[in-house]
């Protein structure tokens, strides 16, 4: 005999509103986003953006007295916040053309006149990127003229790091000596060697960089590890290692300059921007260097981050506000006008960045190296070999130029490849891109033409 069920009523509870999640999930993307992938190829990943911050840093640090201490603490923070923010390697670089006026133009154009020009390419880009224009911009650009700015950058980067590589360079003055010695601490064979030992390392694309997706899969089951000689040399952190055997070296030409260090952070101060300098700040430094900021800082590493990192497509109104919040802040304080770039963010893929962590990883090191060492830091940057720093950047501006390798059609080659020519002749990126819609235009109404031709009946 079955026992009879009795059921408790059940009471009406008050239903509680679910806790908000927000800050767990923001402490969870952060966490997410700053992971390693793994630690060695992030560390090499993190070397991949030197060779262009390096000389420009250095250049105007030496001809119109930059306060690198202030630029290191600030560029480290930024590296760490956007690394934290989008979860690849989103490089921190110079604004070039600002930076290529000042070294050229010292005298008229001083460090009021830089900040200036910063915080007016800031606050355009902010306003782009708040409104909404910006994304409406990056829908309107053709892929093909995109790949033609790459391509123009790439190639400028690669043509810039064979000639510091080739010649002595003056940074100060932005100006190349005679050819280079080949035997010496900063000598041809050194550079030779150093490009030659990358690529043993890292190859000639994507599977050389790959350090821990080797063991992938095979229908189910795990393909066996093995630590032969080519996985081992493969998995060295190439770009870490050039690096720091230019720091070696840097001591070797010039040991005493360690006794030279002043510790501690170079003094923070407020720039005082006069009438003047704001005038000459945007008629010749924001003029020139927005169409730059908005093709190659905005535009060409939106494109690029969707390539290398499915799954993580960034809105070019939020890279624009990123670049404008950083300069509209840092640039009050003597801080060296910034910007995110195609370059670096090919570069530090090219050498294993794959995270946030990579460059919040440099972030830090700039960051020490700021408050430690200040200032008194660039007596070490003026012995690095200039060399090594070109072999770091050739391989950076290549893997950027690749990227243009996806044109499928005829046309659209022809459209990238005209964009790249004028871009680099005219050195404007801003004509390249005005020359690669006006073809872009022409074929496609070209070619809308030959659609609507009727087509002749014989009778």
């Amino acid at each position: 005999m079955e026992s009879p069920s009795y059921q408790i009523p059940l009471r009406d509870t008050p239903t509680q509103a679910p806790r908000s999640r927000f800050p767990s999930n923001i402490v969870h993307k952060v966490r997410d986003n700053l992971v390693f992938r793994s630690k060695w190829a992030e560390l090499n990943g993190a070397m991949g953006d030197l060779g262009t911050y390096i000389p420009i840093v250095l250049a105007l640090t030496l001809s119109v007295d930059l306060n690198l201490g202030t630029t290191l603490v600030f560029t480290g923070i930024y590296n760490i916040l956007t690394g934290a923010i989008y979860g690849v390697p989103m490089p921190v670089q110079p604004m070039k053309s600002i930076a290529a006026v000042a070294i050229s133009n010292s005298a008229e154009f001083g460090v009021p006149e830089i900040m200036a020009a910063g915080i007016c390419t800031g606050g355009i880009l902010l306003l782009l990127g708040v409104t909404g224009l910006m994304q409406l911009v990056y829908k309107l650009i053709p892929l093909s003229v995109v790949r033609g700015i790459q391509l123009s950058q790439g190639l400028s980067f690669a043509m810039s790091a064979v000639k510091y590589i080739r010649t002595v360079q003056d940074f100060s003055r932005s100006k190349s000596g005679g050819d280079r010695r080949w035997l010496g601490l900063d000598g041809l064979v050194l550079a030779i060697v150093c490009a030659c030992f990358i690529i043993v390392v890292n190859g000639g694309g994507e599977e050389g960089s790959e350090r821990e997706g080797d063991d992938i899969s095979m229908g189910g089951r795990e393909r066996p590890r093995r630590r032969g000689l080519r996985q081992i040399v493969a998995s060295l952190p190439s770009a870490f290692m050039v690096f720091l055997l230019g720091v070696i070296l840097a001591f070797i030409r010039r040991p005493g300059v360690v006794r030279d260090f002043k510790f501690g952070p170079s003094s923070i101060e407020i720039v005082k921007i006069s009438k003047h300098a704001w005038k000459e700040g945007f008629v010749k430094g924001t003029i020139p260097q927005l169409p730059l900021s908005v093709l190659n800082s905005v535009i060409a590493v939106c494109n690029l981050s969707s390539d290398l990192f499915p799954g993580k497509d960034f809105s070019a109104s939020s890279i624009s506000v990123s670049v404008g919040m950083m300069n509209i802040v840092g640039c009050w304080f003597g801080a060296m006008p910034c910007c995110h770039g195609a370059g670096g963010l090919a570069g530090q893929y090219k050498f294993g960045g794959r995270s946030g962590g990579c460059v919040a990883l440099l972030g830090a090191a700039k960051l020490v190296l700021g408050l430690v060492l200040g200032s008194s830091l660039v007596m070490v940057l003026n012995q690095f070999p200039v060399g090594v720093l070109g072999v770091l950047l050739l391989f950076a501006g290549i893997e950027l130029a690749m990227a243009s390798r996806d044109m499928n059609t005829k046309e659209e080659a022809f459209v990238m490849l005209i964009c790249a020519a004028v871009s680099l002749v005219g050195s404007s990126a801003a004509l390249g891109f005005l020359c690669g819609i006006a073809v872009h235009v022409l074929l496609k109404l070209r070619n809308w033409q030959e659609k609507d031709q009727p087509c002749s009946t014989v009778v």
